[in-house]
């Protein structure tokens, strides 16, 4: 048992990374965080601001001025049995939790629901790909929202080997047609994705690894994938240009900072919507630097 013990205390998940052409080391387990990642964090990725949003007292002000009207528009869909799904979609950890989490936590659950499936069964795994996400979308005046959703096909499945390059083929190629679908039926459809630097990645990795409040939210399959960086983003690429269409476009969504992320997704939601009572200056202004649509956003 101690041997055992030793050797788990010794064992060191350290990994070499190629970030911006220098080597790096980078060990989750270590408790310092390293100083490379801390000072590129939040300009990673091309970032457009140098400073977090730090006003707590506004943030949370602006944030209940929108939630206000997330309520009203809810009340609104009861009214008319408006149908709305938002999947939103990013690498790991870029925030696409707290983001529905915002969205959603003022909202009745009875008509504001979130799906985040586990993997497929067996049964599951030998259905239409797109089965088991039929039975889980709006039934009248009611508000779906994806934490993850069939855009696994594009993105962990072909980087991580749980697809065929067939399927991942297929899909690419099935998905406008699907949503197509969707938007045909009269739901209002909304797909974020959430885009974070790659520091900034590790530094919430870091964060998830020594908070014993959250160290629950890294898995084995988020250190697997530090060194598929690339090979994410070039799924992700790969997906935004086959599955950016005029019935159903990307929303990009600048993640790095969570509270301007949080605050312009819902009032692009809420732009887009004509609900009873709606009060545009408690919306308040897009920031363009934060949100954009479709590829060409990401260069």
């Amino acid at each position: 048992m101690a041997s055992t013990q030793a050797a788990t205390k010794t064992e060191s998940r350290a990994v070499e990374l190629d970030i911006g052409g220098k080597k790096r080391l980078f060990d989750v387990d270590n408790p310092e965080l390293p100083k490379w990642v801390d000072e590129a964090a939040l300009t990673s990725d091309g970032y457009p601001y140098k400073k977090k949003l730090a006003d707590d007292d506004e943030y949370q002000k602006t944030l209940e001025r929108l939630q206000i009207e997330l309520v009203k528009l809810q009340l609104w869909q009861q009214t008319t049995g408006k149908r709305i799904i938002a999947l939103f979609e990013g690498r790991d950890a870029a925030g696409k939790g707290g983001a529905i989490h915002a969205t959603s936590s003022n909202l009745n659950p009875r008509w504001a629901r979130v799906v985040a499936l586990t993997k497929p069964t067996e049964t599951e795994r030998g259905q239409w790909y797109f089965q088991r996400y039929i039975a889980t979308m709006p039934t009248a005046g009611e508000l779906v929202l994806y934490d993850r959703s069939w855009y696994n096909r594009a993105g962990v499945e072909p980087v991580m080997g749980f697809c065929t390059p067939e399927q991942h083929e297929q899909f690419l190629k099935q998905v406008p047609r699907f949503e197509k679908m969707i938007v045909h039926e009269g739901i209002q459809f909304f797909k974020f994705w959430i885009d974070i630097g790659r520091e900034m990645q590790l530094k919430r990795f870091h964060d998830r690894r020594h908070d014993p409040l959250k160290i629950w939210k890294l898995s084995s399959m988020d250190i697997a994938a530090l060194n598929k960086w690339d090979d994410y983003t070039e799924k992700r690429d790969q997906m935004l240009k086959a599955t950016h269409t005029d019935h159903a476009p990307w929303t990009i969504v600048r993640g790095n900072d969570k509270r301007r992320e949080r605050i312009n997704l819902i009032r692009h939601i809420l732009s887009k919507l004509d609900y009873e009572g709606k009060n545009k200056d408690a919306i308040g202004e897009i920031d363009d630097k934060i949100v954009g649509s479709g590829p060409g956003f990401l260069k």
